[in-house]
């Protein structure tokens, strides 16, 4: 019987030893992670006129030694305003670095949850930078560069040691710009560990 217990016991702390062993492969200094993310922008339906509002971007990850990490990327963003019986596209191209603190995370390594907060500049187009409308109106905003930043909160899942879902949600602040200063985006991403 002793025989038995010993023999449960070694296999239950080898089991913990190799689990540990899997879960400390996440978020290690140095590892650099791609993500790629879509956004819905300003809610989720399509109100006062205005038609589709989304986010597409692509960044790289650098995780440092505490387990939070370092974002880079760019980011396309698209809203349509609704003039008359036509949509007049507003868009804005974004380079951004940031910073994200992971604040909680599950006792198997698996959830992670983070906050953070980016610097961005870029550049804004009203309706591709023809200022004249069917009608004979004419758009006084202009294309111009954008400066600013966003705050968000992100929730990365392991799906594998390599494949991660993100799930994030942030609120850009763009003071330039002539539209609309501030744009609220919801969406879900991937990203994939490289090293």
């Amino acid at each position: 019987m002793d025989r038995i217990i010993l023999i449960i016991t070694l296999a239950f702390t080898l089991s913990l030893l190799i689990t540990e062993k899997t879960l400390a492969q996440r978020y290690l200094p140095g590892q650099k992670g791609i993500q790629l993310t879509a956004s819905a922008v300003d809610g989720f339906k399509l109100t006062s006129g205005d038609g589709q509002a989304f986010a597409l971007g692509i960044g790289v990850a650098t995780y440092n030694k505490s387990g939070n990490r370092w974002i880079y990327g760019i980011e396309y963003l698209q809203k349509q305003y609704g003039y008359s019986n036509q949509y007049i596209p507003v868009s804005q191209f974004t380079g951004e670095i940031g910073y994200y603190k992971k604040f909680l995370s599950d006792y198997s390594k698996t959830i992670f949850v983070s906050i953070g907060a980016s610097l961005m500049s870029g550049y804004e187009t009203v309706n591709w930078g023809k200022k004249e409308l069917y009608d004979g109106a004419v758009l006084t905003n202009k294309d111009k560069f954008l400066y600013g930043g966003a705050i968000g909160l992100e929730i990365e899942t392991f799906l594998t040691d390599r494949m991660i879902l993100l799930i994030h949600c942030r609120e850009r602040i763009l003071p330039t710009s002539t539209i609309g200063k501030f744009h609220f985006q919801a969406g879900a991403g991937i990203k994939f560990i490289i090293n």
